[in-house]
């Protein structure tokens, strides 16, 4: 079977726009959430927070490229180009049979999406409309926006599936290349950041609306004092690529990815599942041929929602028990949606590479009826050699990865 390893990494983020500037927000446990006064303009939205991405030139993209690109395909351009300079890649390489890409979002373009239905629902006309607005709104508009910027040739698959788009990403450029149907994969996910989203999540009363005056203890994943999610916005690629074609042209290597799996519940559209869950995190291991014991750490998916983290510390203590350091970086960020799977990825290559445990901010209690997981509640240094990355969306969908420090071909 041939192996998996990640070559280059690009992310835009609350918490920074690099791996380095990631790393570093997470060692000085900085919180990249803040108040967003414009919100205060949207009558009935209880939650006022977000965390946003800042210090990125969107208008460095060509404008023959931007001009189909809602925020969410800006901000996915900018970490593929990161990526793709950070691996090295050659045109030549990008633009072969064996290259592909996989990228998700959960919305599309949600800001064209919300100017252009009122405006021709409205008028009932389509006179005077943009052309590109389709191109823009369309649920593949990711990863359609990026083959078309990078000229990549090879296989496109996206993915649309809320909080698992990008986790499903790099699943789906794994397995291409673990069977033999590509060599090189650029794989991520992104969202951009509106009021619409939030506002889906304020009226199920799954939002944080009790901490608008102090943006930094919003989110509290597994607290007992938890009171919802807060969202945020941003984007991140990976450049997924097979051992040895990366050993042959002398690529620098991040981490190896030794196990996948997705899975559905098949029984409640918002209701999660503890046993979906575990099946989840079982498959997964079964696919990297290790036990649970082998994991050293598990960045959790943990919104800070009541009934999510209460079912994901459960699901996660019946296979784990109570010693693997188990954190949330929700809290830092905020829930990046069809970004936070790639993110949270990278998040795990940090964990192998600076033996960085990020803490769980604003934990301090854990909620009576979560189960007694290790959660982190400072960061922890611990050299550590194998990660899993949870992640879970409405629908029932469930993804876990597993991801492994490179040691050469042990």
């Amino acid at each position: 079977m041939r192996r998996v390893v990640i070559t280059g990494v690009g992310l835009n983020s609350p918490l920074g726009n690099s791996y380095d500037e990631l790393y570093e927000s997470l060692k000085n446990e900085k919180c990249g959430i803040e108040y967003i006064p414009e919100w205060e303009e949207i009558d009935h939205l209880g939650t006022k927070v977000a965390g946003i991405v800042k210090d990125v030139d969107l208008k460095s993209i060509p404008r023959k490229y931007r001009r189909s690109m809602d925020r969410v395909a800006q901000l996915s351009a900018i970490s593929t180009a990161d990526a793709i300079a950070d691996a090295n890649l050659a045109q030549e390489i990008i633009s072969s049979k064996r290259c592909g890409i996989a990228f998700g979002s959960t919305m599309g373009g949600n800001e064209t999406l919300f100017e252009y239905v009122p405006e021709v629902k409205q008028s009932m006309s389509f006179r005077g409309q943009n052309s590109m607005a389709f191109l823009k709104i369309m649920s593949h508009t990711v990863a359609a926006n990026l083959a078309q910027m990078f000229s990549i040739k090879g296989r496109n698959i996206p993915t649309c599936s809320a909080c698992t788009s990008s986790a499903q990403a790099i699943g789906a450029g794994y397995e291409s290349i673990k069977y033999g149907m590509s060599d090189i994969m650029i794989c991520g996910g992104a969202e951009g950041l509106h009021y619409l989203a939030a506002g889906v999540f304020d009226v199920m009363g799954a939002a944080s609306t009790k901490h608008n005056d102090e943006p930094e203890l919003a989110s509290r994943p597994f607290d007992e004092s938890r009171n919802g999610l807060v969202l945020g916005e941003g984007s991140g690629a990976v450049v997924l690529e097979e051992l040895d074609h990366a050993l042959a042209r002398g690529a620098k290597i991040y981490g190896e990815v030794i196990g996948y799996a997705t899975s559905c519940d098949g029984e409640h559209i918002t209701t999660p599942s503890k046993e979906g869950m575990m099946q989840v995190m079982e498959t997964s291991l079964e696919d990297a041929s290790i036990n649970a014991q082998d994991i050293d750490y598990i960045n959790a998916h943990a919104t800070a929602t009541q009934m999510g983290d209460i079912a994901e510390s459960n699901a996660t203590f019946s296979l784990f028990g109570s010693k693997t350091p188990v954190s949330s970086t929700k809290g830092h960020m905020g829930h990046l949606l069809g970004g936070c799977g790639v993110v949270e990825s990278i998040i795990c290559l940090i964990a192998l590479n600076k033996s960085l445990l990020p803490k769980t901010m604003n934990f301090k209690n854990l909620d009576k009826e979560c189960a007694n997981i290790n959660v982190l509640g400072e960061n922890m240094q611990k050299d550590i050699t194998i990660a899993m990355n949870n992640n879970f969306a409405f629908g029932g969908i469930n993804s876990s990865l597993i991801f492994k420090k490179y040691k050469g071909n042990s």
